[in-house]
């Protein structure tokens, strides 16, 4: 299936910028929101309830939040200036925060929270050509650890959407153990068997399986949907003018900083993923997206953002690198955020099924952090005190919640998240073992492709299923080899 690319010719053809035919691209798109969307409305559900607002203002919260994500994620993927890494990244709230705004939202008010999420993002904005530069100090023995703990650290997190809530008197019932095995077999069996075609709709056709067959079992509840209203308005301030505490915008800088860690893996990762190498320019634009839409958050009464792991699942699984299916999926959320009552249908979904699909998404992700890492040498046992450690300090937090417990707050903040903590490990125990990097450290997964190449150079990493023909380096010599994430799958070769 062949996807024509915006304004290019015919060697000069890239997936990351192909647009697929409309009937793909809605679909496509779809995919993208109903992986990332129960964390959009669990993030403002969880702090509201925490400090204790009513059921609209909650509301209000829930709405904010998706359609910021919708203008971050367009800002991200479109691009405007230098802001935004013009990728296949998806742009949400990050569950780092929930702690901070809690504790400042009870004893400032909501105001002050959001006066220090437009300060953060200012600040993030300004500062990230500089924390970009760094990148040449996570090689990818440090970048495939963060990677591969921000995969794997999110997968426990689909546990209770498939056992339910613990009050629930099916709390991990076996029609609800069984719905969620059942979407997960059939993501396989399509992945195995399916023409690329119907395969690369694999999420969207398991969630439309798994809803239908989760009716008649009494799973799905679509009832509080009838008294949310059609359509809305998302207003700025509507908590009041943001004020400016220093007490507020310390701990949410610290949660910036954690975010700024979390969103430079998950780039790193989603390049691996089309083929395109990542270097510091490049984050540097995408940080720059983060604080953007940090800041509009903060306008628009939602909270600090951060790019969504589980879609770079997402692409890799479906092998479907384009940028614009990526926008219109932000496109969507815009509209899903002007209209409560579609965006509360997507939050009835069965959650047995979405914990399915969270579980492969997840998992993915850190499939594609561990391949990432074996570019290091691992016949050297320090090599595995880099990935063991840091895999200690990711998962600790998500075994036992309450593990620092009785560390001061900006250090809990930090330790806590689980991305995080371990990421901060990888690199000093890195840096520790293995020294002081070169200035320009070489990626063996991405030797076609060097930072700073213009587009026209970049390797199409899926030539046959994409329907591209090979870019063409700027030395004059062709790019024959696709990307390794790239390398055909079971789908592809039947």
């Amino acid at each position: 299936m062949k996807f024509p690319a915006r304004g290019s010719t015919a060697g000069s053809r890239d997936p990351v910028d192909t647009v697929p035919p409309l009937r793909h691209l809605i679909p496509l798109a779809v995919q993208h929101v109903i992986v990332a969307y129960s964390g959009m409305v669990t993030l403002p559900l969880v702090i509201g309830l925490g400090i204790g607002l009513s059921p609209a203002q909650i509301t209000t919260l829930v709405t904010a939040n998706v359609f910021v994500s919708g203008l971050a994620t367009l800002l991200q993927t479109l691009g405007l200036f230098n802001v935004g890494v013009k990728l296949p990244i998806v742009m949400g709230s990050t569950f780092t925060g929930i702690a901070p705004a809690i504790i400042v939202g009870t004893s400032a008010g909501l105001p002050a929270v959001f006066g220090a999420t437009i300060v953060v993002g200012l600040l993030t904005w300004v500062i990230a050509p500089w924390f970009a530069k760094l990148t040449r100090f996570f090689p990818p023995i440090v970048t495939g650890t963060t990677i591969a703990i921000i995969g794997f650290s999110l997968v426990p997190k689909t546990a209770t959407l498939i056992a339910g809530s613990a009050t629930a008197a099916d709390h991990g019932g076996a029609k609800r153990l069984l719905l969620a095995l059942g979407t997960i077999v059939l993501v396989v069996l399509l992945e195995r068997v399916a023409r690329p075609t119907v395969g690369r709709f694999a999420i969207l056709i398991a969630l439309i399986v798994g809803t239908a067959v989760a009716w008649p079992l009494g799973l799905t509840d679509f009832s509080a949907t009838a008294e949310v209203p059609i359509f809305g308005v998302v207003q700025p301030f509507s908590f009041g003018t943001p004020t400016f505490v220093l007490a507020a915008i310390l701990p949410m800088l610290v949660v910036q900083v954690v975010n700024m860690v979390e969103s430079t893996g998950d780039t790193l990762a989603t390049g691996v993923v089309v083929g395109r190498a990542v270097g510091p320019p490049d984050i540097a634009r995408a940080l720059r997206a983060d604080g953007v839409g940090t800041a509009i958050a903060g306008v628009f009464s939602s909270f600090t953002f951060v790019t969504f792991g589980g879609n770079v699942g997402l692409v890799s699984i479906t092998r479907v690198m384009s940028r614009y299916v990526v926008a219109t999926a932000g496109a969507i959320l815009v509209i899903i955020g002007l209209m409560p009552k579609l965006g509360a249908v997507v939050a009835s979904l069965p959650g047995p099924v979405l914990g399915g699909i969270g579980m492969v998404m997840f998992g993915t992700v850190g499939a594609i952090g561990i391949k990432f890492m074996m570019a290091a040498d691992f016949t050297q046992p320090r090599n595995h005190l880099i990935v063991a450690i840091p895999f200690g300090f990711g998962l600790m937090p998500v075994g036992n919640p309450d593990f620092y417990a009785q560390l001061p707050g900006p250090l809990q903040t930090v330790l806590t998240s689980g991305i995080a903590a371990g990421g901060i490990a990888a690199f000093l125990l890195n840096l520790l073992l293995n020294g002081i990097p070169r200035d320009q450290l070489d990626h063996p997964e991405l030797d076609d492709a060097q930072p700073g190449q213009s587009e026209s150079s970049r390797t199409d990493p899926d030539p046959t299923e994409a329907g591209h023909t090979v870019g063409t380096a700027e030395n004059g010599s062709t790019a024959s080899e696709p990307a390794p994430d790239a390398q055909p799958t079971g789908r592809d070769a039947s």
